[in-house]
């Protein structure tokens, strides 16, 4: 039902009850068993065991345990243990990662309140808010956490916080007027809703949904339905697990057909085509990811970026578009007092937040405005006509109360002024409270013999009270030119979006009537406030723009303050309402949704439609927020990031990323790290298939050709897993490309092989001709297949080193980038070397590798090395030489 369009008789009609009596306790009953206990239900979930289950699916990952069974038939045991060691480490953190995702239900879950006040058949009661009903009458007061959704039927002075439902930073006023429209949730002023805070006030209403029908319910809903997607990096390498799996079966194939033409024995045959497959497929490339993911999740922890799930380090590289959330995201969500106005003038006020720490400056001069009597006239009234109160913890400040007196505190202390001494110098006897019909609010105070009342409102109500106007401190009749200046400041004031409080002062007697209080009264000036930016936010949107990433700024507040803050961010672009996005068609909102930069007034399933639009035009998407209303986004979006200081445990637990500092500005260096992380995962690929390709083929071409097998099947495994897997290996934690902030966001269409021809085409064809080439020469002047097989292997050992090492950089010559600047990288390189030349030269490892009874202490002499060496290095040199030519086609 859509109570907030009806009056409340009608309300209380339809739903059979009278605000004085409320239900029955057997009505009450029976409405329990027809609607269910007002609490968030939560979805089954998978077993702990499904999920286990689940990490062996992959394609990859299937690939990897067929080459564990395929090494155990061999007999290559240790291969066999590390492969499937590998296996169960990657299933391990997909586990966890997964476990953990599902906590959003219960953060939820926990938002509710325990218990209310209600009215059951005439008696004021607590009551368990599980078992509240549609129809009950709740009452609620201040500090009270509203337990399900309500239509107010009284209220006195009710303010609500609905910043974590709508994302709404300031209090709303409700009363108990019917609404003639359709409107957004922010704008049902009539309305309660559960999990929202009561700031001021007190009221009765009543319930009109409860549980999974609240607008609360209604987003746990759209969390439990929004399917998180694969991310870029899963579906890449989900591709390449299946052609390389295709690959392997084709290898297989092959091998066995051409070895059978030339009637070799079967099992040798089998045993061979088994062994190539194995070469083929990259063992150590789930190890080479998670030691990429990890290492970036801890630099990004450094940065204050905490990272729940492994993949989504990566898929930070590819965004292309930020959908940030405005409340307590770009800004605070703390009001912060921006300017002063006085007659003598208007002052601006630094510093942003709780934080007592800022100036004022009046032309660009810095101003004591304790040294002025009109100044610390306004500032006292702020702070002492003022029931917030500031909390300190852990260095954070913090507000209990209303964030607008919030903000006049801060103000005052700014400017050196102690709440605690000056309620000590002006002790309160007597309020007279703020209503929404009054506007103002009153407080008096004793200063020695002197009493006085001190005032703060609305502008137009509170001159209408004011008969004088403190002018250089001194006391001047209010004319009809003092209250046009005071209302083009506040008109001014109200079109930058900034809310404006008026303040006033009276010299009372214990003697005056309270009625006779708020009348002429001393104007003394205007405190103007808004929920500001963060500091570095303008700077952290013009690197997201340099780095071609796109920012959209979407908010629960009006667009007249939605676009006042995008402006002094410097986000520049179209801004369109919830309602406009209402009266879109899906089809026509696809269109426009690249040119939209800022959305107002949007409820959580916009926001749900603004993700899956640009996902729809194949951008990357981030999403960031702090409150309840953002979980769903948050959970939809390739990247959800959530507020670590201010954001709801729903919001965090939605997420794939948690701002531990809630800066905007730590955005871009984690999108940085995930530019860096995948682009040195492409290191590792230019690198290491480039091998496996050659090593394939030579094989190949000997067996084509009619020669012995240039390596066994141990050398291919070892090869594999260690002379060219170390170096690789090191690539995963390489120091980034030298424009990683410069280029546009990664196409998620892209190929993980785009843009590395010379390494894995090139560069295997021209190992290949130089593997074989020595391999033929050796073996035909000693005919000896033990001296060639080591004269192969040492080959190839040295090209895979050189590959390595120039893959350092994809674009630039590895020297640009520093060749000795990685020193893992030496050091797996130098452990390479030695593991090469210790297979030649010891004797346990040539009987193991060469199948040699009798050790042979010069298998290779000096003088081989020595060529090995030099022609080694001309894949490298192409390589290199590649780069140079691009780059200067590029230039």
């Amino acid at each position: 039902m859509d109570a907030y369009k009806k009056e409340v008789k009608e309300v209380c009609a339809e739903l059979g009850v009278l605000p004085d009596k409320g239900l029955s306790t057997q009505e009450a009953e029976e409405r329990l068993h027809k609607y269910g206990v007002n609490e968030i239900q939560k979805k089954d979930q998978p077993s702990a065991f499904l999920i286990l289950l689940a990490q062996f699916t992959s394609p990859l990952i299937l690939l990897l345990i067929g080459a564990t069974i395929l090494s155990a038939v061999l007999q290559e045991f240790v291969d066999a243990a590390v492969i499937l060691a590998i296996v169960i480490l990657n299933a391990v953190l997909g586990f966890f990662q997964e476990y953990k995702a599902e906590r959003a239900m219960e953060a939820l879950q926990k938002l509710a309140a325990p218990t209310c006040r209600i009215m059951r058949g005439g008696r004021l009661e607590e009551c368990k808010s599980r078992f509240l009903v549609p129809g009950d009458i709740i009452l609620v007061e201040t500090g009270d956490i509203c337990p399900a959704d309500a239509r107010l039927v009284e209220s006195y002075s009710l303010q609500t916080m609905e910043a974590p439902l709508t994302g709404e930073s300031t209090p709303l006023l409700k009363n108990i007027a019917a609404l003639k429209k359709d409107v957004t949730v922010g704008d049902r002023t009539n309305m309660i809703f559960a999990g929202t805070t009561v700031t001021r006030g007190r009221a009765k209403a009543i319930v009109t949904a409860t549980g999974m029908h609240t607008e609360f319910g209604k987003i746990a809903d759209m969390l439990q339905q929004t399917k998180e997607e694969l991310s870029p990096l899963q579906k890449k390498f989900a591709e390449v697990a299946r052609w390389m799996s295709v690959i392997a079966v084709g290898i297989i194939v092959v091998t066995f057909a051409l070895g059978a033409l030339r009637q070799q024995p079967l099992l040798t045959l089998f045993l061979l085509s088994v062994s190539l497959a194995v070469a083929a497929v990259p063992e150590g490339l789930p190890a080479v990811i998670t030691i990429a993911l990890s290492r970036g999740v801890q630099r990004m922890a450094k940065k204050n970026a905490l990272i729940r799930k492994l993949p989504s380090a990566e898929t930070l590289g590819s965004v292309s578009f930020i959908c940030s959330d405005k409340t307590g995201t770009i800004t605070h969500n703390e009001m912060t007092v921006r300017h002063l106005w006085i007659y003598d003038g208007a002052l601006s006020v630094s510093g942003s937040g709780y934080s007592p720490k800022g100036t004022f400056t009046q032309q660009s001069k810095i101003i004591d405005p304790s040294k002025s009597r009109v100044l610390s006239m306004l500032l006292k009234i702020g702070l002492l006509c003022n029931n917030t109160k500031m909390q300190h913890e852990h260095g954070q400040s913090s507000a209990i109360g209303d964030p607008t007196e919030a903000a006049l505190i801060v103000s005052a202390q700014k400017a050196g002024f102690d709440d605690a001494e000056l309620a000590q110098k002006y002790p309160r006897y007597g309020e007279i409270e703020f209503t929404s019909e009054r506007k103002v609010m009153t407080t008096l105070h004793k200063v020695g013999s002197q009493h006085l009342a001190l005032t703060k409102g609305a502008v137009d109500v509170l001159l209408k009270r004011c008969t004088s106007v403190l002018v250089e401190g001194r006391t001047e009749r209010l004319t009809a030119t003092h209250k046009d200046a005071i209302l083009r400041a506040n008109d001014a004031f109200g079109q930058n979006a900034l809310r404006v409080l008026a303040f006033a002062y009276r010299e009372v007697s214990m003697s005056t009537k309270f009625d006779d209080v708020e009348k002429d009264m001393v104007f003394v000036g205007l405190q103007a406030m808004i929920d500001p930016p963060r500091a570095g936010v303008k700077e952290a949107i013009q690197k997201c723009l340099d780095a071609h990433i796109n920012v959209v700024m979407i908010t629960g507040d009006h667009i007249t303050t939605a676009k006042a803050v995008a402006a002094e961010i410097g986000l520049n672009g179209r801004a369109v309402t919830g309602d406009e996005l209402d009266a879109m068609s899906a089809a026509e909102f696809r269109k426009q949704v690249e040119d939209i930069r800022v959305y107002a007034r949007v409820n959580p399933t916009h926001k749900l439609k603004i993700i899956e639009a640009l996902q729809a035009r194949n951008h990357i998407v981030a999403m960031t927020g702090d409150g309840v209303n953002d979980a769903p986004a948050l959970k939809k979006a390739d990247i959800g990031i959530a507020m670590g200081l201010t954001g709801t445990a729903v919001s965090k637990a939605a997420s794939d990323m948690i701002l531990t500092d809630d800066n905007f500005l730590s955005i871009v260096d984690a999108v940085e790290e995930g530019r860096g992380i995948y682009g040195n995962i492409k290191k590792f690929f230019a690198s290491i298939f480039a091998g496996n390709f050659a090593e394939v083929g030579i094989v190949l071409i000997s067996i084509i050709l009619g020669f012995p097998l240039p390596l066994t099947a141990t050398l291919m495994l070892l090869i594999n897993l260690v002379t060219d897997g170390l170096p690789a290996i090191a690539l995963a934690v390489d120091h980034f490309e030298p424009d990683t902030m410069k280029s546009k966001p990664r196409n998620p269409h892209e190929h993980i092989y785009s843009g590395l021809r010379v390494f894995i085409l090139d560069y295997p064809i021209i190992m290949a001709i130089a593997v074989m080439a020595i391999f033929i020469l050796v073996y035909s002047r000693s005919t000896d297949i033990v001296h060639a097989q080591a004269a192969a292997f040492l080959t190839i050992a040295l090209f895979e080193l050189g590959q390595a090492f120039s893959a350092r950089s994809i674009k630039y010559s590895v020297f640009k980038v520093g060749f000795f600047k990685n020193k893992l990288m030496l050091v797996a390189g130098a452990l390479s070397l030695m593991i090469s030349f210790g297979v030649i030269y010891i004797p346990f490892f040539q009987k193991l590798f060469f199948s040699i009874d009798i050790y042979r202490p010069m298998l290779l002499s000096f003088g081989e090395i020595a060529i090995i060496m030099f022609i080694s290095t001309f894949g490298f040199i192409w390589i290199e030489l590649e780069k140079y030519r691009n780059s200067k086609m590029h230039a």
